[in-house]
């Protein structure tokens, strides 16, 4: 069960433990799967919004890509700079200070952030650039 980020809590006798473990990784399994699946549209989002600055193009996809990563943001705002998901695995029993829910190597999940606050703020500079020039 440590496989999905889960650890039993250790006063649970060992007789009820398993239908616990097991009913909490599968939770935490698919809150994995679905994370994994919101942060791939969030990168599809990325990509599409550097297509759109780098051929110049200005319409409501582009928009709706921008208010998706905006909406992303605020999430992680109003949460103080944590992912809810990842609030979410915690409280199942994942490990605290670990990325335990989503499908990346470690490096990777640590990093995604800055990583797509760098690329976000390049990509909407670009953007501006292109329609007030």
């Amino acid at each position: 069960m440590e496989r999905y980020g889960f650890h039993p809590h250790p006063n649970l006798s060992r007789q009820g433990r398993g239908d616990i473990v097991s009913m909490r990784s599968k939770k935490v399994f698919i809150i994995k799967v679905v994370h994994s699946f919101i942060f791939l549209f969030m990168v599809a989002c990325l990509v599409y919004i550097l297509y759109c600055a780098i051929v110049g193009r200005y319409d409501w996809t582009l928009l709706l890509a921008l208010v998706a990563i905006a909406s992303d943001g605020l999430a992680l705002l109003l949460n103080r700079g944590k992912c809810p998901f990842t609030t979410l695995t915690e409280k199942l029993g994942a490990e605290k200070g670990l990325i335990t829910d989503i499908f990346l190597p470690d490096w990777c999940a640590r990093h995604a952030f800055k990583i797509s606050i760098v690329i976000m703020t390049i990509e909407v500079i670009w953007l501006a650039w292109g329609y007030f020039n």
